[in-house]
């Protein structure tokens, strides 16, 4: 949330308008950045915008209008906030952005929604590392995000790519045969000599140079 906050608040200051989804944590967190940066802020709810939710944000959602700022749906009035409505939702939250940015989200999470919608839409990903959506979004080629410089260069398009770990001559070894074409271990194998235990061991230290690509 100190993350989410800190970039949006920063970004607002130099005129970016911030769009999220008005849920506890990290997106009102952004909302609240994007506040105390003096700029105008999007919630993109996952209601109907006569049944704001969560109910605790309404002070917050009543000063993102007083600042400027939007309360956007897809969805008709008296909607009730449902698992599925905040799924609906995603698509538009990646729709009004630029760039989208996960600071943090679980394989499972709603971010990584966003972020396939984003991708479909042609829109830049970027990701802060640690959390396990945000590593396999990296793995998948989205931008890295470690500070605020890092957000304003890829709102200017400029991602910076997470570099390549260093890998022991074993795991090289395994990765210059799946790349050339090796698939499967008994495969990879025959063409390293190594010893079938040692791919193993090799395989989860290079699934990031196996599939990060340019963004």
């Amino acid at each position: 949330m100190d993350r989410a906050h800190a970039l949006a608040k920063h970004l607002a200051g130099r005129g970016v308008h911030v769009v999220s989804g008005g849920a506890l944590g990290i997106d009102g967190a952004a909302h609240r950045g994007a506040l105390a940066g003096g700029g105008r802020t999007t919630v993109v709810l996952g209601s109907g915008l006569d049944v704001p939710y969560p109910l605790r944000h309404r002070p917050l959602f009543a000063a993102v209008l007083a600042a400027g700022g939007a309360l956007v749906s897809l969805l008709p009035d008296d909607t009730e906030p449902r698992r599925s409505t905040f799924v609906q939702r995603n698509p538009l939250i990646a729709a009004l952005a630029d760039v989208v940015i996960v600071v943090e989200a679980d394989v499972r999470s709603g971010s990584l929604s966003t972020a396939a919608a984003a991708v479909r839409l042609g829109r830049v990903i970027a990701a802060w590392p640690g959390s396990r959506g945000c590593e396999r979004l990296l793995a998948q080629g989205a931008g890295l995000i470690e500070d605020a410089r890092d957000a304003e260069l890829a709102l200017a398009g400029t991602v910076r790519p997470r570099p390549e770990p260093e890998l022991d001559p074993i795991a090289t070894q395994v990765r210059d045969a799946v790349r050339a074409g090796a698939v499967g271990v008994d495969a990879i194998v025959a063409s390293t000599g190594l010893a079938v235990r040692a791919v193993l061991r090799a395989l989860p230290s290079i699934e990031h140079s196996l599939f990060a690509r340019k963004p």
